[in-house]
């Protein structure tokens, strides 16, 4: 064979071969380094990353904040008060008596005076020095005098009692300050005991001390 035709021969066989050498290597150098990237970046199947993963950072965790307590409601006066109380269908019997005091001792007088009658006595039964529960203290002997014998009185169904029992309700929930706050004795302005007490306020019709 000629030289010229060997060496057409050698070239092609080499060319061949280089090819597929190129070839070869292509496909295990390149190709599987894309693969093997993309394997490494898919995450995995337990959740957990990768190697060379970045981890995901956890989502921030949500605060419920508390239900805020409610304040109770303010009145800009005292009438505001004792209209806003509403005539209970049961009442018990402290309220009743603290009631039927105001009723009796104090149903002419103005709102701070009926106010200032239930607060004495509530202070009283709150001192230790008087019977411990409001009808305790309404039908202690020789108190009140409209009480006969322990019993009480069952006043009408007037407006006047609506409002002595309104009167009682800001009382007891303390929805007010009377002007004589610590009062635990009261007598009308006509009399004059002659009391050595220290005097707290006159409100209305009624002396008041401590």
């Amino acid at each position: 064979m000629k030289f010229i035709a060997r060496a057409a021969i050698f070239a092609a066989v080499t060319f061949g071969a280089g090819a597929l050498a190129n070839a070869a290597t292509l496909d295990l150098g390149s190709a599987p380094a894309d693969l093997l990237f993309q394997q490494l970046n898919e995450p995995s199947p337990l959740g957990v990353p990768a190697q060379g993963q970045p981890a995901m950072a956890k989502p921030a965790e949500i605060v419920q904040p508390l239900p805020v307590k409610a304040e109770p409601a303010a009145y800009t006066t005292l009438s505001a008060a004792v209209d806003a109380q509403d005539m209970p269908e049961g009442v018990d019997s402290e309220l009743n008596c603290l009631a039927v005091g105001v009723y009796y001792e104090s149903k002419g007088e103005p709102l701070a005076g009926q106010l200032a009658v239930a607060e004495v006595i509530l202070n009283r039964a709150a001192s230790g020095r008087f019977a411990h529960s409001v009808c305790g203290v309404i039908k202690q002997p020789g108190q009140f005098s409209f009480v006969r014998r322990g019993v009480l009185p069952t006043p009408p169904n007037n407006a006047q009692w609506r409002r002595a029992m309104a009167v009682a309700q800001v009382a007891r929930k303390d929805l007010w300050d009377s002007p004589a706050e610590d009062a635990l004795y009261f007598h009308a302005r006509y009399v004059s005991p002659r009391w050595k007490r220290s005097r707290v306020g006159v409100i209305g019709n009624h002396i008041f001390y401590r």
